[in-house]
């Protein structure tokens, strides 16, 4: 039943995401194309009610309950930023918006944009992580945690990749081809 609801509110993010976009955009209608989007909260709390439910009734704790842990942490540390960068694609293909930003390739603007990439991740991570010891917590000793504490493991696997990635972009930050950089001493 976890799996299913997880599947379902996967599809449910990208059907509000689109509705809510088309409503803005599409339809004109920017208040109710709001709306929508701001709804798009209520199905992690759906996920997280139902999940404690399913503990509470006596399931035991396997990984499907430490999927939704992870699922709703990666909603709240990286679905805003998804739903910016969707929201600007769209408005720039369907409402003559401005072309969206693209990422930088090069030197520091690229090492902070990877930072604020690991920094998504890592809250993404902590969040699955605090609501899976949520979950360790409220099953106490007499049930079987080691699904959730795997998943926990995992989690710091994720913060650990961030990390290393945008670390290296700070201790070797990507140069542009000499193609593209500007000859020393050359004048405008």
């Amino acid at each position: 039943m976890i799996v299913t609801l997880i599947v379902i509110c996967e599809v449910g993010f990208w059907v509000l995401l689109l509705g809510g976009l088309a409503l803005r955009y599409l339809a004109k209608l920017p208040r109710l194309g709001a709306a929508v989007l701001l709804c798009e909260p209520l199905l992690e709390v759906i996920l997280l009610v139902v999940t404690a439910i399913d503990l509470k009734n006596g399931a035991e704790p396997d990984w499907k309950h430490g999927l939704a842990a992870v699922y709703i942490g990666f909603t709240v540390g990286l679905g805003h930023h998804t739903i910016k960068w969707v929201d600007a694609k769209f408005a720039h293909r369907f409402a003559g918006g401005p072309r969206p930003v693209k990422r930088p390739k090069y030197g520091t603007a690229r090492t902070v944009h990877e930072w604020k990439t690991a920094i998504r991740w890592i809250v993404a991570a902590v969040v699955a992580m605090g609501l899976l010891q949520a979950a360790i917590w409220y099953v106490g000793g007499d049930g079987d945690t080691g699904s959730l504490r795997s998943w926990q493991e995992t989690m710091f696997f994720v913060i650990g990749i961030n990390v290393v990635i945008a670390g290296s972009y700070t201790l070797f930050p990507k140069q542009a081809p000499k193609s593209e950089r500007e000859p020393v001493g050359s004048e405008r």
